[in-house]
């Protein structure tokens, strides 16, 4: 896990020697481990290390003959490409195979890695550059056309510190966030910065694009499992496999235990893998009532013999962090796990560098109730997503009615005879990589921690996609194959019990502070832009709604977001402080 920038110059420009400095300055929290840089006629990257793999000769950039790379990331089956191209490898480095590959393969070479990454590679003989990224839009990467040519990072963030892109704002892009939670598609919510998408290689020439293709997340369906038998042993050899190659670390790691299903199962073939015991983080909220799964997450644990540290989050922690956590948020996503998943990275810096976590697996096993209900047979069918946040409310002053576009975007691109499918792939388009896994890179990054999500893998996803629905949902569950291969390896999971689902106690922390609360996000800017200071207050003032208290958490989010990103001014203290300062 690393951060990389660089340029690609137009003809007759030439390098602002400042450059490179300021990306990799932004990026510093990404890779403290070290930094690296290249810089050629027309190219010039930068490259922020966190060391994880071959700690002692895998320092970036990495070169081979005419090639030069660096890359954020792991490549999972390094050791596996190392086998069939033996072609006499300078480092143990997992990125040095990728470097090989592409030396034969040109751009196809992503069509053989498994892993997460973001790769920059440039040929001196071409004079091309190659941006990857994974197919599943785990590592994030980003672009922006300039007068001097194409910038890249990894985080926008870099892009508008380093000045080669505007402070300003995509209001159709607002709206998403607003409405959605999260923005879709290539655009990003800043005006000309896009999203390399995921899968995406792109060959750039003289500070152009020159070539774009794409490769799928999921693989042509194999075979289905016969029975209930087979379909079991293939998920176990499947997630054996994945979990395996995502442990390949030289440095110590750990996992997130919710108590859910996903993370549990990660749990349970961690215990299979590992001699040693498993170090599992849980978080929970100081708040009566509040759905909270420690206790279960415990007793799981117990029963593998892990060690289990339970990390309690209460209401003053989040109000003094909360400007911090939204500050690592550049590419906006008003998710609030934001808060519980930044304080667990916090807590498992202390211990760990490398974290597993159960992201992916309601994507890969039809877990989210919204997917059976999209499978109803017409007219009972409910379509996904189809109500924004402040739909209804009253609350904004031109309120958008294009903010599900991304959205129907990705459902008119996807065709799957399988209604359960489609809305499966549906969120593998844009929720998955642009909600789910963004926070997940964000909030760990901002710690200099790697997040791997062994669900999120090649293997597992052409597996999860060849199974009938029968082995998906049954008795009105989803997850059922899951659940069954749980069941018989960590009964202490309880997973056919009904379970409490997790939930962030913030419309109850945002009702208690309602009036102090609604003025300050009321005087922003961008808020006072939106809605009138009155209905925004009355908006916090009635937090203890659940409707109005989730949409007074997306006004503070975009306040703070705006704050920070657009105005350019850093956290100052508390959430009640930073606010008041402007």
């Amino acid at each position: 896990m690393c951060g990389i920038a660089g340029i690609m110059l137009a003809p007759g420009q030439v390098l602002d020697e400042a450059l490179l400095a300021r990306l990799t300055a932004a990026l510093t929290h990404r890779g403290p481990d070290g930094a690296g840089e290249f810089i050629a006629a027309d190219v010039a990257l930068a490259h922020t290390r966190l060391a994880i793999i071959d700690l002692t000769t895998g320092d970036q950039p990495l070169f081979s003959g005419p090639l030069t790379l660096i890359a954020n990331g792991e490549i999972y089956n390094f050791l596996e490409i190392k086998k069939e191209l033996p072609l006499g490898y300078s480092t143990n480095s997992d990125c040095e195979p990728p470097l090989k590959l592409f030396a034969r393969r040109s751009a196809d070479y992503t069509k053989y890695l498994r892993g997460m990454y973001a790769i920059a590679i440039h040929d001196r003989a071409f004079r091309t550059l190659t941006l990857s990224r994974d197919p599943f839009g785990i590592k994030p990467l980003y672009i922006v056309q300039t007068e001097a040519g194409i910038a890249f990072a990894s985080e926008p963030q870099a892009l508008l510190a380093a000045g080669l892109a505007p402070r300003t704002i995509d209001h159709a892009k607002l709206a998403e966030l607003l409405n959605l939670q999260f923005t879709t598609g290539k655009q990003t919510i800043f005006h000309n910065i896009n999203r390399v998408l995921p899968g995406e290689t792109i060959t750039l020439k003289q500070g152009k694009i020159q070539a774009v293709h794409r490769i799928p997340a999921i693989a042509p369906a194999e075979i289905p499992p016969a029975n209930e038998t087979e379909a079991l042993a293939r998920l176990d050899e499947v997630l054996e496999n994945a979990v395996d190659v995502h442990q390949r670390s030289d440095v110590p790691y750990g996992m997130f235990l919710s108590g859910g299903i996903d993370s549990s199962a990660i749990l349970a073939m961690m215990a299979r893998l590992n001699s040693s015991p498993v170090l599992a983080f849980t978080a929970g909220f100081d708040v009566p009532g509040v759905a909270d799964e420690r206790d279960a997450a415990a007793a799981a644990a117990k029963s593998v013999g892990a060690h289990h540290e339970r990390l309690n989050i209460t209401e003053k922690m989040v109000w003094q962090h909360l400007p911090e956590i939204v500050a690592c948020m550049d590419d906006p996503v008003a998710d609030y796990a934001i808060i519980p998943t930044w304080f667990l990275a916090r807590r498992a810096r202390q211990d760990v560098k490398v974290i597993l976590s159960g992201e992916g697996g309601d994507e890969m096993f039809a877990g989210y109730g919204r997917y059976r209900a999209a499978a109803r047979p017409f007219p009972f069918a409910k379509k996904m997503r189809a109500k924004g946040v402040f739909d209804g409310l009253d609350i904004l002053r031109h309120a958008s009615h294009h903010w599900r576009n991304g959205i129907a975007t990705a459902e008119a691109s996807i065709h799957d005879p399988s209604a359960l499918k489609r809305a499966q792939r549906i969120d593998m388009q844009d929720w998955l990589p642009h909600d789910l896994l963004l926070k997940l890179d964000r909030c760990l990054m901002a710690h200099a921690i790697e997040g791997r999500t062994p669900f999120v893998d090649k293997d597992i996803a052409k597996f999860a996609f060849s199974l009938p629905e029968r082995f998906l949902v049954r008795n009105g569950q989803g997850k059922y194959l899951l659940r069954l291969w749980l069941s018989k390896n960590l009964p202490a999971a309880q997973p056919f019990a009904k379970k409490q689902g997790f939930d962030v106690p913030i419309g109850a922390w945002i009702a208690a502070q309602g009036e102090a609360l609604g003025a300050l996000v009321a005087q922003n800017p961008l808020i006072a832009e939106l809605a009138a200071p009155e209905k925004v207050r009355t908006l916090f003032a009635n937090a203890h709604d659940k409707r109005a208290g989730f949409a007074a958490w997306v006004l503070l989010f975009t306040a703070l977001w705006h704050r920070h990103h657009i105005l350019n001014l850093p956290p100052a203290g508390d959430v009640f402080t930073t606010l008041r300062q402007l």
